[in-house]
């Protein structure tokens, strides 16, 4: 394959799970070397947590920030190692987009774990636990999910552009209740209710983006080696200035996962690769292009497949 076909992609929360990265972290002693050094910048052993803790502790947001990034930063090194193909671009889905910056030499790793950990206790107590939700809705367009976001008590805005027919909403948690309830009489195949414990990507979130702001101004951040695609616009950015403002912006506004799949696309990528646990993403790139091939490495197996299926 040549390089200027292939994407790497980085998933977001929902994708951690206790004894992930299990096998590959046996296989291969630099995975669990990249978690030694989460485990130092973090002052606790972040491999023992993801292989022996509590889900509902990985679940916490600001564990799940560090764990996600650091497991695809695994992943890339990883795939460094073993002389895979270089991507000639990258995107993240919202946590991920930190991933790729990582990847891409633009931040630091050890800055950016102590980041996102910061990112998700920002993101925690910028609303109150309980009164902000999240709901996933499939089967309407875009534009009528935003016509009733629009009209609704209270504050609901649409903050994931997945794929056709799939978008989350998120704010206030009475007037996202509300909103599904119109959603489905609106024809919704369904609209549920996420098990996220805050109303993430919705302007509820500025106050976090202010200290996101404040926490990424101590920070060096590098024009990336590989062009990242931004959630926010679905462009690439190389300003070191722009790419902490479009970090902070991405806090309150949506993730725009659907145009950064098509901006990728556009340049001739053909295949995408999702670098860390579970294969969320893989699922939406198809359903926004078909014509993808999707592929995942958090596994020996699927390391193995992966680089067998881009060295052709």
């Amino acid at each position: 394959m040549e390089a200027q076909k292939l994407a790497f992609v980085f998933p977001g929360q929902g994708s951690q799970k206790v004894g992930m990265l299990a096998e590959l972290g046996e296989a291969y002693s630099s995975v669990k070397q990249t978690f030694a050094e989460a485990s130092e910048a973090l002052g606790y052993d972040m491999w023992e947590l993801v292989q022996q803790g509590e889900q509902s502790q990985l679940n916490m947001t600001e564990t799940t920030q560090p764990v996600l990034l650091t497991s695809s930063l695994a992943v890339w090194r990883l795939w460094q190692a073993q002389g895979g193909l270089q991507p000639t671009i990258m995107a993240g889905h919202s946590l991920g987009e930190f991933s790729a910056l990582v990847c891409a030499g633009a931040l630091d790793f050890a800055d950016a774990v102590k980041l996102v950990r910061a990112r998700g206790q920002f993101m925690q107590t910028a609303v109150p636990v309980g009164e902000g939700a999240m709901a996933a809705v499939l089967g309407l367009e875009d534009a009528q999910i935003e016509e009733i976001c629009a009209a609704a008590e209270g504050v609901v805005e649409a903050v994931n552009y997945n794929s056709p027919g799939q978008v989350v909403i998120a704010g206030h948690t009475a007037a996202v209740e509300a909103t599904i309830e119109k959603l489905k009489e609106a024809g919704a195949k369904r609209a549920m209710l996420l098990p996220v414990s805050a109303p993430f990507h919705t302007s509820l979130m500025r106050p976090a983006g202010e200290k996101l702001e404040q926490a990424l101004a101590e920070l060096t951040v590098n024009s990336p080696v590989i062009p990242v695609v931004h959630n926010v616009h679905a462009q690439t950015e190389s300003d070191p200035a722009k790419i902490k403002a479009l970090l902070t912006e991405q806090i309150y506004s949506a993730v725009k996962w659907v145009s950064c799949v098509e901006a990728m696309t556009e340049v001739g990528v053909e295949c995408t690769l999702e670098c860390g646990p579970g294969k969320v993403l893989s699922g939406l790139n198809k359903r926004i292009q078909k014509s993808l091939t999707c592929l995942n490495v958090d596994s020996p197996s699927t390391l193995d497949a992966a680089l067998a299926a881009v060295s052709q």
